[in-house]
């Protein structure tokens, strides 16, 4: 028998044990019986409501001091409600299966839940990621009281594409799965992803190649690695990178790993030679070294590592596992999902070998024809060019105030629009070179044809309370100029001739950017679609639902705003300039050694999207007789009886918007409300040469326009 001594030894280490926390669904139950909301406890609690949520359904557990001050919390209200003798046990503690879990896994997979938790299984990401455990058992201490965790969409990467590694070694990545990871240094990290992580993801075409896992690093775990919180000194701070003599970039050279040539900075790539068709690269961000931009990622870098996870990972599964930049992004995306190369067998030996893939961009840089360079391009240096160049940009116009009418000037209010990512519309069956362009004397003009053309359009005249659609400015063209093949096309529409002087075209031709479009379009529309706006509402509910849609889940926002500087910057990377004070002109730079360097095919997405948008210009004047009064990129201002775009659109008598103008809606290419302020405010602006558009949304508010 026992003596008193062991007993009370036995009871002594049950006290030292951590708080017990009653099941999940007692959590609840105790909380509405007090009568206090989930955003209540969530302020008590310093935390937020997304994490109450995740204590409640099992999901997550809180750790100290939460876990105390909440463990006080539930027992004070278990004294005031009991559960009226209905005995709550927890059900017996779940193990993960170690066939498809390696042994660093300390939390369950996602469980399932109900159809208004979850997004489709493309991306899983969507359901809110836990806090990091109070312990680490062998086994989860989680009641299962849960069905059974989803499968893995590729068994080779059973927890997906990315993880956000905290100081304290726990890794978050999606869906809520916690990781235990032991590395000390940087080759460690690298080493256990690759061996151990079980992250990564699936190439997006049969041809491509899967995307290396990406591992991020907030700053107390950038510090527990060996690496500088913030990167000191006016020189470091310019290039963004670790100097070649820290000892973070001497053990990686030791362990016989590579980094690429932009070195070890906020996104560092550390490989090393393939074995076979495995690849061996890890691709690193840093959180504290600005690795996520505040523009494209909103709030990101100073939220919870488990809400980056979040965010990061619905976009890794939407888009592409994030590789640098949105901008850089945007590019790897088109590349990826229309890779060089594929195996192709050689008729002669029988041998598999790389060859050309259809559609794509191929392997090998190409030079452009001189107008569509830059003046810095070492093309038209070498050549002496002095022909001109393409001027397809965004437009940036303001109507003169002499041509308002005294009926305009009467109306009480500006309202601006905003067409959702214009770029991306643009790019949809967009046909565009895929070959060396070839030089042509007086060709005639054919629409089907991508390319620049050397045309004169001076002759055309136009209602000058419209910008031209042939200049950026939109202004009338003073001579000769160059223009892509869309906005030659757009001057035929009108019904003019136009006779080409010169023309550089491309013989091989293709709608490249289709599954790009087609994947950010999908991306866009379904992460609106999380934040509470859908196609199904009538033009009324969308506005009231745009109206509160960041507000109702950040972090999807956040994942939003990501979408759209990834269209944007991708488009702009297609011409990328040179960088760097010491650049001289006439040099190559970086950028052109990439197949994927074709300003080109930039001018026919932005040419596209003007053209687009001046149509809807012409066709609101017949369907509404409204002019704008200004036009940036692609938001218009226009004069409004009322303070809705629901007073001045043109609507039929059903009630349903009219074809051919603005129309408001969720997807690429409709409409949305941008701001709204009075008709005295931009005739102010309009006198002082100033663009409304640019500040109609208030506070003093600068639209990204691309590059």
């Amino acid at each position: 028998m026992a003596s008193e001594e062991e007993l009370f030894a036995n009871i002594d280490a049950l006290l030292e044990e951590e708080p017990q926390l009653p099941p999940p669904a007692e959590r609840a139950r105790l909380r509405e019986a007090a009568g206090i909301t989930q955003a209540r406890l969530a302020q008590a609690l310093k935390s937020t409501v997304q994490t109450v949520k995740n204590y409640e359904n099992g999901r997550s557990e809180p750790k100290s001091p939460r876990l105390e001050a909440y463990q006080r919390l539930l027992n004070g209200w278990a004294a005031k409600y009991p559960a009226h003798a209905v005995s709550v046990a927890p059900a017996p503690a779940v193990t993960p299966q170690p066939v498809s879990v390696p042994e660093t896994f300390t939390g369950p997979a996602a469980p399932e839940t109900s159809e208004a938790e979850t997004a489709p299984v493309q991306a899983p990401a969507v359901a809110a990621a836990p806090e990091r455990p109070a312990a680490r058992p062998a086994t989860s201490r989680r009641p299962a009281t849960k069905k059974a965790a989803k499968p893995a969409v590729d068994p080779r990467f059973p927890h997906g594409p990315l993880a956000v590694l905290d100081g304290d070694g726990s890794a978050y990545g999606v869906d809520g799965i916690v990781l235990d990871c032991p590395a000390t240094t940087v080759v460690e990290l690298v080493e256990w992803t690759l061996r151990e992580s079980g992250l990564g993801a699936a190439k997006l075409n049969r041809y491509g190649k899967d995307s290396d896992p990406l591992i991020v690093l907030t700053a107390s775990a950038a510090v527990k690695l060996g690496l500088p919180e913030r990167l000191e000194g006016h020189e470091q701070r310019r290039s963004l990178r670790l100097p070649e003599d820290h000892p973070v970039v001497k053990q990686v050279a030791k362990a016989k790993w590579q980094l690429t040539q932009r070195g070890f900075g906020p996104w560092a790539r550390i490989y090393r030679k393939a074995q076979g068709r495995d690849r061996q690269c890890v691709q690193l961000a840093i959180l504290s070294w600005d690795a996520l931009d505040e523009r494209s990622w909103p709030g990101v870098a100073e939220m919870e590592a488990a809400d980056i996870a979040r965010v990061l990972g619905v976009y890794a599964t939407r888009v592409i596992t994030p590789r640098g930049s949105t901008a850089v992004s945007g590019l790897e995306l088109m590349t990826a999902l229309r890779p060089p190369t594929k195996a192709v067998q050689d008729p002669e030996t029988g041998n598999w070998v790389s060859g050309y893939n259809a559609g794509s961009l191929g392997t090998e840089p190409m030079d452009p024809a001189p107008p569509e360079a830059t003046a810095e391009h070492p093309v038209v240096v070498n050549s002496g060019w002095t022909g001109g160049f393409l001027n397809e940009e965004a437009y940036q116009w303001v109507r003169s105030v002499d041509t308002l009418s005294d009926e305009e000037c009467t109306l009480p209010f500006a309202i601006g629009l905003d067409l959702n990512t214009a770029f991306l519309a643009a790019a949809a069956r967009l046909v565009v070179g895929l070959s060396a362009p070839d030089h042509f004397h007086n060709p005639k003009f054919n629409p089907k044809i991508p390319g620049s053309w050397l045309v004169d359009l001076s002759h055309i005249e136009l209602d000058p309370r419209l910008p031209s659609p042939f200049t950026p400015d939109g202004t009338r063209p003073t001579g000769p100029a160059w223009y892509q093949t869309h906005t030659v096309a757009y001057a035929q529409e009108l019904g003019h001739d136009v006779h080409p002087i010169e023309a550089y075209l491309r013989r091989e031709t293709g709608a490249y950017l289709d599954p790009w479009h087609d994947r950010l379009r999908n991306a866009y529309v379904d992460t609106l679609a999380d934040l509470g706006v859908t196609k199904d509402l009538d033009d009324r509910a969308f506005l009231a639902a745009m109206e509160q849609h960041k507000q109702n889940d950040p972090a999807m926002a956040a994942v939003l705003s990501a979408i759209k500087a990834t269209v944007k910057g991708g488009v702009g990377k297609l011409r990328e300039r040179p960088q760097g004070k010491h650049y001289k002109e006439g040099e190559t730079w970086p950028a052109l050694q990439r197949p994927t360097w074709r300003p080109d095919i930039r001018a026919a997405v932005i040419s596209k999207a003007r053209v687009n948008m001046h149509r809807k210009l012409n066709n609101m004047v017949k369907l509404t007789g409204l002019y704008p009064l200004a036009v940036l990129s692609d938001c218009v201002v226009y004069p409004s009886p009322g303070e809705s775009p629901l007073d001045f659109l043109p609507y039929a008598a059903s009630g349903k918007p009219q074809p051919g103008g603005f129309r408001l809606g969720p997807t690429p290419g409709l409409a949305k409300l941008e701001g709204v302020q009075t008709m005295l405010w931009a005739v102010d602006l309009m006198e002082k040469g100033l663009n409304p558009a640019r500040h109609i949304k208030g506070g003093d508010a600068v639209l990204d326009e691309g590059e």
